[in-house]
């Protein structure tokens, strides 16, 4: 964060109402502070390098602006505002750089909370429909956390969530149903995850998360106690006085 510790946040939505209710009330917080704003593309590739944003929170239509932040601003981080979760342009946005998405429907409580993770550096992804939560764990057994080997190190906190579901030999249509995202969505996640694991099916996927949540429910070796006939468990032979 920048400047007196506020969030600076710039806008971009071709929706004049919409911003102007998002304007409004991100200003309304103590610690944020909205340094620009656009309706357009163009508009927003030539005024965000002058307002250099800690988030810039963009609308469908800013996938091209994301990517232009996340080469040339990779400090800048990109929120993307979709009305439909599914949308093709907000698969192409998380592809460009973008850290994650709020559907247009949440609450405001829940908008700014995404708008501070973002600026910590979280990914996040809220549910559709209002009072979902932002980033929310799922998964039972291994958590996202869990998977914490070296294969995975390289997955996005979402592809860790898809990965627990596909342990739970969840279908993609079912994932998606979990998540909230398409159906093709979700095909495109488990294709890049398999991709960074280095696998080519879903059940290797699957046996591998079988795999992890054995480890981490299985007990900690007993040491071994000598046994009779071990070394150490040898008696040394006394003599025998006769």
């Amino acid at each position: 964060m920048r400047g007196e510790g506020k969030i600076r946040i710039f806008l971009l939505d071709d929706h004049e109402i919409l911003r102007r209710g998002i304007h409004e009330l991100l200003s309304g917080e103590p610690d944020m502070a909205v340094v620009g704003e656009a309706g357009t593309v163009a508009e927003a590739l030539a005024r965000l390098p002058g307002a250099r944003p800690d988030v810039a929170l963009l609308d469908g239509s800013g996938v091209e602006v994301c990517r232009e932040l996340h080469v040339h601003h990779p400090d800048a981080r990109c929120l993307m505002l979709t009305s439909f979760a599914g949308d093709a342009a907000l698969v192409d946005a998380i592809a460009a750089g973008a850290s994650g998405y709020v559907h247009k429907d949440v609450g405001s409580g829940e908008l700014l909370a995404a708008v501070r993770e973002v600026a910590a550096g979280a990914e996040v992804g809220a549910a559709v429909g209002a009072g979902a939560g932002v980033g929310t764990e799922v998964g039972a057994g291994v958590g996202t956390g869990g998977l914490g080997d070296d294969r995975s190190a390289g997955l996005t906190e979402q592809e860790r969530r898809i990965l627990v579901l596909i342990g739970e030999g969840l279908t993609n249509r079912a994932i998606g149903q979990r998540l909230h995202l398409a159906e093709k969505t979700i095909k495109n996640y488990v294709s890049g995850l398999l991709a960074k694991l280095g696998m080519e099916r879903r059940s290797q996927a699957a046996a591998y998360v079988a795999r992890l949540q054995a480890q981490a429910h299985s007990p900690a070796p007993s040491p071994a106690r000598p046994s009779a006939d071990s070394p150490a468990g040898d008696r040394k032979t006394q003599p025998q006085n006769h």
